[in-house]
């Protein structure tokens, strides 16, 4: 059984209360990175891996898809996503990523926001994300940090006042399973090394085209300014060559 802790009454309230969850992309730190990286939609097939509550799904939409699935393990993340979206050209699939099953060449583009350090078998999804890709389709995801997921403890070390001196890296070439803490919940996250998600990609067949690492954009920089200090999000975009 995958892990789904967001069909938890007490973990999802508290996600549904974050900032991303309440105010959409325009919340998310990352989205003015993500955006740049996104091919043209208009008259694209798209399939959104981890689409929570459909926010880049609607956005697809709006710039012009004809068609977008969204994929998720979570019921209530689905029941939210239905419940902000009026439009008949978005399906809404539930279903862990690891086994999409869809037909070979069915999408133009696959995006997929924050998923992937949730899931332990990366090498066999983007083999599948491959083969689901029209030639010429392009690949776009965001994952945590590395040096983000290294530690299970995921914080900064403070001082004696309380403020963050550094961001500790450790264990950074053991890869795998890290017992973390989320929203005050113990959640399962995989470790990997910023090679092993290009090399990954590149052994599943992709093209890089870009790679990014997250920053706070001028509006969002006082709030976050300490964000500057070490990305905390992890952004790639690849192709499938035709």
């Amino acid at each position: 059984m995958k892990q789904n802790k967001y069909d938890n009454d007490k973990f999802f309230d508290m996600y549904a209360q974050m900032p991303r969850s309440v105010d959409g992309l325009k919340a998310a730190g990352e989205w003015h990175i993500l955006k740049e990286l996104l091919p043209p939609f208009a008259r694209k097939t798209v399939l959104d891996l981890g689409c929570g509550f459909g926010w880049h799904c609607r956005y697809a939409v709006e710039q012009g898809a004809n068609a977008v699935t969204g994929i998720d393990l979570s019921e209530k993340m689905l029941k939210q996503a239905q419940k902000l979206t009026n439009s008949d050209a978005i399906t809404y699939l539930q279903m862990p990523i690891e086994d999409i099953d869809f037909a070979e060449e069915q999408f133009d583009i696959v995006i997929s926001s924050l998923a992937f350090h949730y899931v332990e078998a990366f090498d066999v999804v983007c083999k599948k994300i491959f083969n689901v890709l029209k030639k010429g389709g392009s690949f776009v995801f965001s994952v945590e940090h590395p040096i983000f997921t290294s530690r299970a403890e995921q914080d900064w070390h403070y001082d004696e006042k309380g403020q963050p001196r550094h961001w500790p890296v450790d264990d950074y070439h053991l890869e795998g399973l890290r017992q973390t803490s989320f929203l005050a919940e113990d959640v399962v996250k995989y470790h990997r090394t910023v090679s092993t998600y290009v090399n990954t990609l590149i052994e599943a067949g992709f093209t890089i085209k870009t790679m990014k690492e997250s920053y706070p954009s001028e509006e969002m920089l006082e709030t976050m300014k300490d964000e500057m200090r070490r990305p905390m999000f992890l952004l790639l975009s690849a192709e499938k060559h035709s």
